[in-house]
């Protein structure tokens, strides 16, 4: 196992004046299960190649434990990969595709088997070892992948969503799957999608990327709840974050945020960040569904409540979404299904839990909440 480093690495195509990884800074520590996140094209995919080795680096410099790698070639660097479209040779058994990789480099027959039947059993497809890909399905398929990079017993596992070809139903079982993993091998590991479930649920840490830049780096938890940016705000968290645009205005000592048809009073502890700010005037106010509320038992302790018609409503098992009209503002509040009356078309009054908000400069899309910027790559 190893830490990675990135400094400054840059990725500029000849065809092309912008960067496709624009200044890339990352310390990725050993034995961690680190997620690059973002939408297609955002550079992730760019920056896994390099680390592999099988896209050149533009400039910067990147490290695998204390050995700088960047022209160290691919198969010299003590990483393995899995890929999306599994890359197993059909002609081969289960068993040779695992070994096949150990072979070429010389190492021991009892070494081999050793290895590739330890990687079976983790994994559970012992059973598949004779088989040849063309008999196992997709899920079979993946495992037979991971096994392959496994037995290579790599110093780093990199996986390019690698669960992108599986049901919903499978890909679920195979997160839980890699995160158990991960936990019984403590390899690092640098896994990208641009699946914000996949990114939450199996990240210690996520990346979230946008256009070749790192938006911000954290954990999970400190993402959803204090993202850096409108950017990552809106990217992580289904259904996303609600955005309405407005501005900021003090009155009598205290600030409330207000458009067309809200006016919503803004707790104290937003004070001191708020009046830090360049200009209140544009701003965008953005809260999770899950913080509007519409159960009377709490609303009758809110001072921020407002009538809005329910357009759409969309059960979910336990939850159900309310897709909400404001005059022109569209909401998502999520509410439990124990409550009923959300009839369409009708009314409801929800309440805004204001002390989960956040406020984004709506020119520059920074959160201007101080808490919010605590975290940032």
């Amino acid at each position: 196992m190893a830490s990675v480093s990135f400094r400054h690495v840059f990725k500029t195509y000849r065809s092309e004046k912008k960067p496709s990884v624009d200044d890339f800074n990352l310390e990725i520590a050993d034995g961690e299960f680190l997620v690059l996140v973002g939408p297609s094209g955002c550079g992730k995919t760019t920056t896994l190649r390099m680390l592999s080795g099988l896209e050149d680096i533009s400039d910067g410099e990147i490290y695998i434990g204390d050995r700088y790698i960047n022209y160290v070639s691919p198969k010299d660097r003590d990483i393995a990969m899995v890929f999306q479209n599994y890359a197993l040779y059909p002609n081969l058994t289960v068993y040779e595709n695992m070994a096949l990789g150990l072979k070429l480099r010389k190492t021991a027959k009892h070494e081999i088997d050793m290895r590739v039947k330890k990687a079976a059993r983790i994994l559970e497809i012992t059973n598949y070892l004779d088989k040849k890909p063309g008999q196992l399905s997709g899920g079979q398929k993946q495992r037979v992948a991971l096994g392959r990079a496994i037995v290579r017993e790599p110093k780093v596992f990199l996986m390019d969503e690698p669960l992108s070809n599986l049901d919903a139903k499978l890909r679920a079982q195979t997160r839980a799957e890699l995160i158990r993993l991960h936990r019984e091998l403590g390899t690092t590991t640098v896994y990208v999608t641009h699946d914000q479930t996949e990114a939450m649920t199996m990240g210690t840490r996520i990346v979230v990327m946008k256009d070749g830049v790192i938006q911000q780096a954290d954990t999970p938890q400190r993402i959803y709840r204090h993202p850096a940016n409108l950017f990552v705000a809106g990217f992580i968290g289904s259904p996303a974050m609600n955005f309405i645009e407005g501005g900021i205005a003090e009155s009598e000592g205290r600030m409330y945020f207000n458009n067309k048809r809200l006016r919503l009073r803004i707790p104290e502890s937003f004070y001191p960040s708020l009046r830090e700010a360049p200009s209140l005037r544009s701003v965008v106010l953005g809260i999770r569904p899950e913080h509007i509320v519409s159960d009377p038992a709490w609303l009758q302790h809110f001072d921020n409540k407002v009538s809005a018609l329910i357009d759409i409503k969309e059960l979910m098992g336990a939850d159900t979404y309310l897709y909400l009209n404001v005059g022109e503002t569209n909401l998502v509040a999520r509410v439990d299904d124990a409550e009923d009356g959300f009839e369409l078309k009708s009314a409801v009054e929800v309440g805004f839990q204001m002390e989960k908000a956040h406020f984004f400069d709506a020119a520059t899309g920074a959160n201007l909440s101080a808490d919010s910027l605590r975290g940032q790559p």
